[in-house]
């Protein structure tokens, strides 16, 4: 373990949430719904918003932090970082460049949020509709490769294939998170159940995706606060301190489409051991996993690439009573995630892990002293957090 490390150096302090809607439904702009979610983890905080002074994001956010800060009245701005990279897969590290700025001394007191008003700008990741096209989707679109879903559906087929991996454990996934949902009520799908019969009566969206394998499109806007550790206590809320973060891909992710060296992969194979050695912790020490799901697929090669089983021991492991808080071995969106809860592009699951460690989730795990975040698997870079209790520095 070395000085350049965020292990142990930076609190979450705070958490909001706007209420989450379905696609186009909020009646607030995407700006506001901002403004709205960091004055909630303000007020979660105690922190008085004027004392932010650095703010995080991903994944093209258009709530500018110059006019974030401008109209909360912050007294000074210090820092913004936003991580490059669409989808969700900068979820985890929009946490970590805060982090990163609060432990390097470059903000005190930082914001990283996300924020998603789809019927003001149109559906995120929707197929392209300008008369040229580059970077991958110029091999891809025409040929009639235009949604994320057709994409990262070769990834999953070929890592099923390759590892006789059933459609049950994708089932299982879906299954968990919709479990969950059920006693969320800020859940989307709260009151609105899953069961064996009815994922598999539900249509094919590109194989192997029924219906409930692919996740929402929703409007909203969450955040979390934080501060330097030794400012922890300092706070209401029982502190939840980052204990090891990663980002980035495996080796040539972004080869011309459907030409990485390790295709059927989450992103996560080198990613993952990076966020391990920070944190000094393994997948045994994990007691809850919030995993976006873009799609159950890329959980499915996530959890392989984060070593909590092989990948010959997926639907053994990939059994829906493992999965479930709070007798499961390995609870996993407890909150309902991506499919069930909100697609906030996955930051609602930073939220529920820091619950978790609260100990103040609507499906709280037995074992709360380390929460395990992952983020946008398949897309590229991909990211990853680990966040404990005081007791695990």
């Amino acid at each position: 373990m070395t000085d350049r490390t965020l292990r142990g150096r930076v609190a979450i302090v705070g958490i909001g949430e706007t209420t989450y809607y379905k696609h186009s439904q909020s009646p607030d702009a995407e700006f506001k719904l901002a403004l709205k979610a960091v004055l909630a983890a303000s007020k979660d905080a105690g922190v008085d918003p004027k004392d932010i002074d650095g703010w995080a994001s991903y994944s093209n956010d258009r709530s500018d932090p110059s006019r974030l800060a401008a109209a909360l009245g912050t007294r000074q701005l210090r820092s913004t970082t936003m991580q490059w990279g669409g989808g969700g897969g900068g979820n985890c590290a929009a946490v970590a460049n805060g982090a990163a700025a609060i432990a390097s001394g470059l903000a005190d007191c930082v914001v990283a949020f996300r924020s998603l008003a789809q019927g003001q700008f149109g559906r995120f990741g929707k197929a392209p509709t300008a008369p040229t096209i580059s970077g991958d989707m110029a091999w891809q679109a025409p040929y009639g490769v235009l949604s994320p879903g057709q994409k990262f559906a070769m990834k999953a087929m070929r890592f099923m294939h390759e590892h006789g991996v059933r459609q049950e454990a994708l089932r299982a996934i879906a299954m968990a998170s919709y479990h969950h949902a059920q006693s969320n009520p800020r859940a989307v799908m709260y009151g609105k159940p899953l069961d064996e019969a009815k994922y598999d009566a539900s249509r094919w969206i590109v194989e192997p995706f029924h219906l409930f394998d692919c996740c929402m499109e929703n409007d909203g806007a969450a955040a979390v606060i934080m501060v330097p550790a030794e400012r922890a206590k300092d706070f209401p809320n029982k502190p939840v301190y980052i204990l090891g973060a990663a980002t980035g891909s495996d080796s040539r992710v972004a080869a011309m489409p459907h030409n990485a060296p390790n295709y059927a992969s989450s992103s996560f194979a080198t990613v993952a051991p990076n966020m391990w050695r920070m944190a000094g912790l393994s997948p045994r020490d994990v007691g809850a996993v919030q995993s976006y799901e873009n799609f159950t697929g890329g959980v499915l090669m996530a959890l392989c690439e984060h070593g909590f089983f092989r990948p010959d021991e997926a639907n053994e492991f990939l059994q829906l009573e493992n999965l479930l808080a709070p007798s499961g071995k390995m609870p996993l969106n407890t909150s309902g995630g991506n499919l069930a809860e909100c697609y906030m592009h996955g930051f609602e699951l930073v939220l529920e892990a820091v619950r978790q460690v609260r100990g103040t989730s609507t499906a709280q795990a037995p074992r709360n002293d380390v929460a395990l975040v992952i983020g946008g698997p398949m897309v590229t870079p991909v990211s990853n957090l680990l966040l404990g209790s005081e007791a695990t520095l």
